[in-house]
């Protein structure tokens, strides 16, 4: 589980966060190459925000977000 300190983290920050990327410049790159669905839905957009309760699903690894 990933605890946040905000009210939500983006994806883009949740990419670098977990490592699939190294900085945040990858990240639009990284959208569009990775297969990203958040709470069952595709994903494409660096910016959305994930809040506690999401799950999102990079690849074939699962991330249950909390607070």
């Amino acid at each position: 589980m990933i605890k946040l300190t905000s009210p939500y983290i983006t994806l883009g920050q949740l990419l670098k966060l977990t490592d699939w990327i190294a900085s945040g410049g990858e990240a639009k790159v990284a959208v569009k190459r990775l297969k990203i669905k958040i709470n069952g839905e595709s994903e494409d957009r660096r910016g959305r925000k994930i809040y506690p309760g999401d799950t999102v699903l990079i690849e074939d690894k699962s991330y249950s977000i909390g607070q």
